[in-house]
């Protein structure tokens, strides 16, 4: 074990961020890589219906988790003093456990009531999971925010990698229990989770969690009233904006094609998704000081032009052989999940360059701009699905959604750009270096789809299979370039 640490360590980049950013990425692709690894199993196990239920019971326990601390536990790592850091964790604590015990009781009361208005009637036996769900994901939130203010991105990455063991093995084992499995696994990761951090943090820091008085919680909750009026809000239209489109496409179409949806989200997640959260982290806890040092504009478009060779790749993959990729890897019945990725992908490759930039709104004190945007963001994706489902076609609903969040993230990085100080060459610049480097490296796939436009033979899936390995091979030698070239 302690040769593979020292040569882990030796290839990880010598500077301190990219350092930090790949251990916090390497425990999130590995928690991803399990989860995707796990998939094709999945999609073999359960049916559309039932990742569709999967994806909603988790909308829920997003929207609810994601407010439940009133956003004090995203400021834990700003205040230099721990003494300050350690009343904000108690004041998130305190709010954890006061908005669970309010918001259980419609959900227990009324979970019938619920689950048909998601055209979900099978969820209502399994809607008691939500509130225990959203006390351990708050907590877990809640201990991650310490982590990071610790820098203890190692064990936070190692936690990242037991929840997804944990929850595979639930999900994965308990497939003859019924779809229970699959929301079981989803809440033992946050338990998980909660346990291992929980167990360090108390150890390290139980001292000073004691000497936090009333006076201390009730200066902070003064201090940094602005969270609940206003980073709450924003988060929540966010999160909304992320988690409530398979709710809304239960509901106005079927289980089924939320469960598609859903498919093509967690499999874009892993290239596109893992390293902006940790980038983000990062990033969040690096972005003041750089302000105060006036070096924020040149850690802006750092990242950002790093971010974008990073994404660019995959989104074209996806984009050039989508339905070819999820009907090989997950079955002929997921195809049109495939089909779907094609659409989201240049959106979530968006996400991966603005998300961990978003923190600027946090950093600059712009958080009624921040909430502002992410409330326009959700009217437009609700309003997109619903136009869809006038028109009556999910796959139309789908192309509406996707474009309109594309417009919505190119608004968000025009603002980042902007407010960081840069001008728009730190967009267009290293968005047409990552472009031109993606057709390289995909050219395999951009050639085999020009001269095989059916490819369901078996030659023509054999061409598929290998002009895929090549054009991954191709992407990760690139990916190691990056890397050394970080250090």
């Amino acid at each position: 074990m302690n040769r593979i640490v020292a040569a882990v360590r030796r290839v990880l980049p010598a500077n301190r961020f990219a350092r930090s950013v790949s251990v916090l990425a390497g425990g999130a692709i590995g928690g991803q890589l399990i989860m995707v690894a796990a998939a094709p199993f999945l999609t073999r196990l359960y049916d559309p219906r039932d990742i569709g239920m999967l994806a909603v019971f988790v909308a829920l326990l997003s929207l609810t988790s994601v407010v439940a601390c009133l956003r004090y536990e995203v400021l834990i790592p700003i205040p230099e003093g721990d003494r300050e850091a350690a009343a904000l964790t108690v004041l998130s604590l305190i709010t954890l456990l006061v908005f669970v015990a309010i918001g259980a009781v419609p959900v227990l009361l009324y979970r019938e009531q619920i689950a048909h208005l998601m055209n979900m009637p099978a969820l209502a036996g399994y809607l008691y999971l939500v509130p225990v769900g959203a006390f351990f994901a708050g907590a877990y939130s809640i201990l991650n925010f310490w982590a990071v203010r610790a820098q203890a991105f190692t064990p936070l990455a190692r936690t990242r990698v037991s929840q997804s063991m944990l929850m595979a093995a639930i999900q994965l084992g308990g497939a003859p229990l019924g779809p229970v499995a699959l929301l079981v696994g989803q809440v033992a990761g946050h338990v998980a989770g909660t346990f291992s951090l929980g167990m360090r943090m108390l150890r390290a820091q139980s001292a000073l969690l004691r000497a936090v008085r009333p006076a201390d919680i009730a200066a902070v909750a003064r201090k940094y009233k602005k969270s609940p009026l206003v980073s709450t809000w924003s988060a929540l239209f966010n999160t909304a904006g992320a988690h409530l489109p398979p709710m809304l496409f239960a509901a106005l179409f079927n289980p089924a094609v939320a469960g598609m949806l859903a498919l093509a989200n967690r499999v874009l997640a892993l290239p596109l998704q893992v390293l902006g959260k940790a980038t983000a982290s990062v990033f969040f806890a690096g972005a003041a000081h750089a302000h105060r040092e006036g070096a924020l504009r040149e850690l802006v478009a750092a990242v950002h032009g790093r971010l974008a060779h990073i994404g660019m790749p995959p989104t074209l993959m996806l984009v050039v052989a989508g339905p070819h990729i999820f009907s090989g890897v997950f079955g002929a019945e997921w195809r049109q999940a495939g089909a779907f990725a094609q659409w989201l992908a240049p959106w979530l490759y968006l996400v991966l360059v603005t998300s961990p930039l978003s923190a600027l709104f946090e950093v600059l004190d712009r958080q009624v701009a921040g909430m502002v945007y992410q409330g326009a963001a959700l009217a437009i994706r609700v309003a997109s699905i619903y136009a869809g489902a006038w028109i009556g076609d999910a796959a139309v609903a789908v192309a509406l959604f996707a474009l309109g969040n594309i417009l919505c993230s190119l608004a968000n990085l025009a603002w980042i750009i902007r407010a960081s100080g840069n001008g728009w060459h730190a967009i267009w610049r290293p968005t047409a270096s990552a472009l031109a480097w993606a057709l390289l490296l995909v050219s395999p796939l951009i050639l085999t789809a020009a001269w095989d436009s059916g490819g369901m033979d078996t030659p023509g899936r054999m061409l598929w299979v290998a002009a895929l390995t090549t054009a991954s091979l191709l992407i990760a030698v690139r990916y190691r370039y990056l890397l050394k070239e970080a250090e």
